[in-house]
C-alpha cells in the first residue's frame, strides 16, 4: 500500500517515512513512476496517463503502480508538483514589481507550454507539495513593495495565475477541437450572408479584429493585451495601498 499523498510528495524530504525493508527490492521507484507518468502525458497527452499503461511502460503489473502512487488522482497531483519542482525560478531582473509579476506571468506560461496537459490538473492537494509551495513563495516575492496585505497579496498572484492558466488553455486547445480558422476562412463569406444587417457592431469590431490579426483569434495578441490589463488593474490596487504607480 502507498503512503499518504503528503508524504508521497515529501518523498526526498530526510523526514518521510521510509519504504519497507523486508521483502524483495521494488522494480521501481514512485519517482521513476511519475517521471514516466509525465513523459507520457508530454507525449500523449493527460488521458493517456492509466495505471494500465504505466505499469506497462515500467514493466511492472498495473496493481503494482498504485503502491507507488496511491491512485491516478494521487499520480496527477505528484505529476504536477514534479513539474514545478524542476522549472526554474531565477532571480527577478528588476526592482519593479510589474516587471516581476510580468516575469511571473511569462515564467508559468513557459511552464505550461512545456507541459500542455498542467492545465487540467486541478486538485487543489497540489498545495501540499514541495515544489508547489516553492513556486507559490518565489511568486509572493514579485509583489514585494506593493504594499499589498498578505490576504491581497494572495488575491492578486492568484488573479495573475488564473489568466495564465486560462492564456495557456487557448494556446493548447484541445487535439481533437475544430480548426477555426480554417471554418473561419470556409464559411465567413456564409455566414454574413447569413447574418446580413444584425448586429452591426459585432460585425465591424470582428471584421476590424479579423483583419489585424489575419485570423478569428490570435493568442498571442490576446496574450499581450490580457496580460497588460492585469498588470493595469493591479496597478490600481498598489497605488490605492501605497500612493504610487
Amino acid at each position: 500500500m502507498a503512503h499518504p499523498l503528503v508524504d508521497l510528495l515529501w518523498r526526498e524530504h530526510p523526514g518521510a517515512p521510509a519504504g519497507g525493508t523486508r521483502g524483495p527490492r521494488p522494480k521501481v521507484s514512485t519517482s521513476q513512476a511519475v517521471d514516466e507518468a509525465i513523459r507520457l502525458a508530454d507525449a500523449d497527452g493527460l488521458a493517456a496517463v492509466t495505471l494500465r499503461r504505466l505499469g506497462a511502460r515500467l514493466g511492472v503489473a498495473p496493481n503494482a503502480v498504485y503502491t507507488h502512487v496511491g491512485s491516478r488522482d494521487d499520480l496527477l497531483v505528484l505529476m504536477a508538483d514534479t513539474a514545478r519542482t524542476r522549472h526554474p525560478r531565477p532571480p527577478y531582473a528588476t526592482d519593479g514589481w510589474r516587471g516581476r509579476v510580468r516575469q511571473v506571468a511569462d515564467a508559468e506560461l513557459a511552464l505550461y507550454d512545456a507541459h500542455p496537459w498542467l492545465v487540467d490538473v486541478t486538485d487543489q492537494r497540489t498545495a501540499f507539495g514541495p515544489g508547489t509551495i516553492a513556486a507559490y513563495d518565489h511568486q509572493l516575492h514579485a509583489l514585494d513593495g506593493t504594499g499589498l496585505s498578505d490576504v491581497d497579496r494572495d488575491a492578486a498572484l492568484t488573479f495573475v495565475t488564473d489568466f495564465v492558466r486560462a492564456a495557456a488553455r487557448a494556446r493548447h486547445p484541445d487535439p481533437q477541437a475544430v480548426d477555426m480558422a480554417a471554418s473561419w476562412a470556409a464559411w465567413g463569406g456564409r455566414l454574413a450572408g447569413y447574418v446580413g444587417e444584425r448586429y452591426p457592431l459585432a460585425r465591424r469590431v470582428g471584421a476590424a479584429a479579423g483583419a489585424a490579426m489575419d485570423a478569428p483569434y490570435d493568442a498571442e495578441h490576446a496574450w499581450r493585451f490580457g496580460l497588460d490589463r492585469v498588470l493595469d488593474a493591479l496597478a490600481a490596487l498598489v497605488e490605492r495601498s501605497t500612493g504610487l504607480p
